[in-house]
């Protein structure tokens, strides 16, 4: 029989499934009837892997199989050809069974080889082997892999478009209005993780808010910003505790929420100012007066076009996105303030600093509050010398002549010899670095600065030259009038209207500034005043004068705060007397101090001398 089919040379896959099914009648064979498979095969690859599998008692080649997926899908292909053909052998198809279990199980399966495992596990279900869930279990597990990829590829193709659009968003206006800044499309294409990935990574908050930024920080007026004219040697004290250390310390950056305190021009705004200058976080910088509607809403003014979504725009407060400076909450209602207070103590998350004047109001209670101390006798020299600098350009006095006039000015005016009261008050007015601003340029024109009257000293420059350049008198009281009213309607810049002259030739002598603005590609000027205490010398010029009823309309109006500050300089003697009453009587009634006490202080030097002036020799 051997030399009969040895004549007929390589056997088929059916012959030799009847070769080795010798094998399961006499195991003592085994090697007799493999080699005679092997010798009959012919050196045929399908019957070489059936050899290597069929057949019992031998070591089949599994550790081959996990490391050779090729070897694996060849394997099962054979066992393919070999299961119709296995029904005669009834031990050699259990076998079978069981071999076409364990290479499934040890192989390494793709995506292609689904039909092949379902063709096996067909076979094996169709004559009920408990293989077949074996089997079952492979197919399922390389389905969900296959599943768990498309998947995979889906949200890394779907992150790689986003990242794109990221790309091109800040140069982009409609990829901003239709994919980041809409609620629906941003909610439904961005799957939930968009949203929220722009929420809270820093890296993609910057790049949200990137397009936005120069409006951010339109009104912090940068572009103007002198950071050498800016005096860093102010000290703080934390209203709680009384501790005392330098502003840059205890506020290095904007973190948690702040109110900072502190007189007119003592150097809030410049603070602020330098800090949004020199943040690494996306910031906006924003004057009271233009959260009279809200302080979100302010916030979308800034964001033009697309970027008008609240609901988005809170989450990102919320997170911290968004850092926030409120500059003046003095200078609006106590509606505005009210408001103000509400959204901070809402977003309590957020990092929010806030300045004002000392006023009597109820500060968030989730801010910490900062005192701004007026300067000592050492950082009014430091102050003035530094300035040495930075000196206007009609300068008469400079480098050692101008130091020497500084301390001859400070020995002279804070002469111990005065009165206590007076001395007080001239130390109180150069703690100012605002009004030591103006000293400063005074005595280097070679002018001797009259501290009770720095603005209209200053006034007086600009109408003479207004007066020589237009030959008529600057319109003092039409131009009052006119920032009574910006006062009143909580405006941040100055009516231009009828008076462009007179805002250029202060703009000269640098009482007020313009800025230029883009809105929808046309330019229009804004001019805003230098500082407060400027926009406060004009409109008090509206409450001089006989019969003037502004100083008792405005009694608890904190807007008007540095209004009464000068009136206390300004008013003849009598009439800043009778106004000191009725202030007293107010702060009896509504234990509101913050004007009056210091109204009073301010008076005593002048009710002091008249007292002097009017005593027998």
């Amino acid at each position: 029989m051997v030399e009969a089919l040895i004549n007929k040379g390589p056997l088929s896959i059916e012959l030799i499934l009847g070769v080795l099914s010798a094998s399961y009648e006499d195991s003592s064979r085994i090697g007799e009837i493999r080699f005679l498979a092997h010798f009959l095969g012919g050196g045929n690859p399908d019957i070489e892997a059936l050899t290597a599998w069929i057949g019992e008692p031998i070591t089949r080649p599994t550790t081959a199989i996990s490391q050779n997926h090729d070897l694996a899908v060849k394997t099962l292909h054979v066992f393919e050809q070999a299961w119709p053909l296995s029904e005669p052998f009834p031990k050699l198809r259990r076998d079978l069974e069981a071999q076409i279990a364990t290479v499934a199980q040890t192989g390494r399966w793709k995506t292609d080889d689904l039909a092949l495992l379902k063709t096996h596990a067909t076979n094996l279900a169709t004559i009920g082997s408990t293989h077949a869930a074996a089997v079952r279990q492979v197919i399922a597990s390389v389905e969900a892999t296959d599943y768990a990829l498309t998947i995979a590829k889906a949200a890394l193709g779907h992150m790689l478009f986003w990242l794109a659009l990221i790309a091109v968003y800040p140069r982009s206006r409609i990829v901003q209005a239709i994919f980041f800044w809409n609620p629906w499309i941003r909610r439904f294409t961005g799957l939930g993780y968009v949203g929220f990935a722009l929420t809270w990574v820093p890296f993609l908050r910057t790049k949200l808010f990137a397009p936005f930024k120069p409006s951010l920080i339109a009104d912090a007026a940068l572009d103007t910003f002198d950071e050498t004219a800016y005096f860093a040697d102010s000290v703080v004290r934390e209203k709680t505790s009384g501790r005392q250390q330098p502003l840059r310390e205890a506020i290095p950056a904007l973190r948690g929420q702040i109110v900072l305190e502190g007189e007119s021009g003592i150097g809030k705004t410049m603070f602020l100012r330098w800090l949004v200058k020199r943040a690494q976080r996306v910031m906006v910088y924003l004057p009271a007066k233009k959260c009279v509607g809200g302080v979100l809403e302010a916030i979308q003014a800034k964001l033009h076009g697309p970027a008008q979504d609240p609901a988005f725009l809170r989450n990102l407060i919320y997170s911290g996105a968004l850092d926030i400076c409120i500059d003046g909450l003095n200078e609006v209602s106590a509606d505005a303030r009210a408001k103000i207070t509400a959204f901070v103590e809402s977003y309590f998350k957020g990092n929010i600093l806030m300045s004002t004047q000392p006023l009597e109001w109820t500060p968030p209670a989730t801010a910490k509050i900062y005192i701004l101390e007026p300067l000592t006798e050492n950082q009014i020299e430091t102050f003035l010398l530094t300035r040495k600098d930075s000196l206007p350009g009609d300068a008469r006095l400079a480098g050692d002549a101008y130091e020497q006039a500084c301390r001859h000015y400070l020995t002279t005016t804070l002469d111990p010899q005065q009165s206590p009261e007076t001395l007080a008050a001239m130390r109180q007015l150069l703690s100012n670095p605002m009004d030591l601003t103006l000293v400063a340029a005074m005595l280097a024109r070679g002018e001797t600065p009259d501290l009770f009257r720095l603005q209209q000293q200053q006034y007086r420059i600009v109408a003479e030259d207004y007066r020589q350049k237009h030959l008529h008198e600057f319109p003092l009281r039409q131009f009052a009038e006119a920032v009574y009213r910006m006062r009143l309607q909580d405006e941040d810049s100055v009516p231009v209207g009828e008076f462009a002259e007179e805002l250029q030739c202060m703009e000269r002598h640098k009482m007020a500034v313009s800025r230029s603005l883009d809105e929808g590609g046309k330019s229009r000027t804004e001019w805003h005043f230098r500082h407060d205490k400027i926009a406060d010398f004009f409109v008090v010029q509206a409450f001089l004068g006989p019969a003037n009823d502004k100083p008792e309309k405005h009694l608890g109006d904190a807007r008007f705060r540095g209004v009464y500050l000068q009136l206390a300089r300004l008013l003849p003697l009598e009439d800043a007397r009778a106004l000191e009453r009725r202030l007293i009587d107010y702060a009896a009634d509504t234990q509101d101090h913050t004007v009056s006490d210091t109204f009073i202080q301010l008076l005593r030097p002048r009710r002091d001398e008249d007292e002097s002036e009017g005593m027998p020799n």
